[in-house]
């Protein structure tokens, strides 16, 4: 397994279901530290990081309880894109004492009737009920459009002079990035920096943006997302390399390498 995917193991598994106000001490506990929070229609995500695991991880919040823990990419907890997992850290015996809080080890899994929980729940994610085939994270370097502004002496011609200003002039930004992308029988999609998101775009969920034209062999991956009417970037991934190229319009794109979670011959 990957250094990625052993960092995918957060040593939070056993708090999800337990309450919120409760909860925050055992995570500062385990070295957490609060990094930001936001609203969401039915719920609430805060971002935690863990300095000693180089882990950013998700909390999402919904009446009082830990409905989800996820990992996530260093950016969304204000850390730079290129920052690794630690690979020391999995080594480390893991130390989980009672937490002294009830904790209900079914809240937030999907209920399949029966009293009986889905068959393979714990081994991978679950999106609208279709297991992810492919679990990718990849770092790397983005680029998009910008705008930079300065000050500057420039000759006016008309006052036969050298007059001190301001001006502003487009030019490419070129940034650590990072992203994730999954994909499952007949679909998949990508999450995004915020870097990568322009003001202007056609929404997207929690971060995740719906792949289409998806194609898959043994090779190679392609599809398109599609950020607003005008930008439709188109992802390309190498399976033997895992090296993946994203190319928009004008200066857009990402260029990295990519780690799959699981265990696969191939790089993924």
């Amino acid at each position: 397994m990957s250094v990625h995917a052993q960092a995918q193991t957060t040593g939070l598994e056993d708090m999800v279901g337990a309450r919120a106000g409760q909860a925050e001490m055992e995570l500062q506990r385990r070295g957490y530290v609060n990094i930001r929070g936001e609203k969401g229609d039915d719920r609430a995500y805060s971002y935690w990081w863990n300095d000693d695991r180089r882990q950013c991880v998700t909390i999402a919040t919904m009446d009082g309880r830990y409905s989800s823990i996820q990992p996530t990419l260093p950016p969304d907890c204000r850390k730079p894109g290129n920052l690794r997992p630690n690979p020391e850290y999995a080594q480390r015996p893991p130390v989980r004492p009672g937490s002294g809080y009830p904790v209900d080890p079914g809240y937030g899994r999907p209920s399949y009737g029966g009293g009986q929980d889905r068959p393979g729940y714990e081994d991978g994610p679950i999106v609208d009920g279709r297991n992810v085939e492919l679990g990718l994270v990849c770092f790397g370097d983005g680029s998009k459009d910008g705008i930079a502004s300065g000050t500057t002496w420039t000759w006016n011609r008309d006052r036969k002079r050298y007059e001190y200003g301001t001006y502003t002039t487009s030019k490419t930004e070129v940034f650590d990035a990072s992203l994730m992308i999954q994909t499952w029988n007949g679909g998949g999609r990508i999450r995004l920096p915020r870097s990568l998101v322009p003001p202007i775009h056609s929404g997207g969920q929690d971060g995740w943006w719906d792949l289409y034209d998806l194609f898959v062999s043994p090779d190679a991956i392609r599809a398109t997302y599609r950020l607003n009417g005008l930008n439709k970037p188109k992802v390309t991934i190498d399976r033997r390399s895992g090296r993946i190229t994203v190319q928009g319009l004008s200066d857009y794109g990402f260029r990295g390498s990519c780690d799959t979670i699981g265990h696969q011959q191939r790089k993924f």
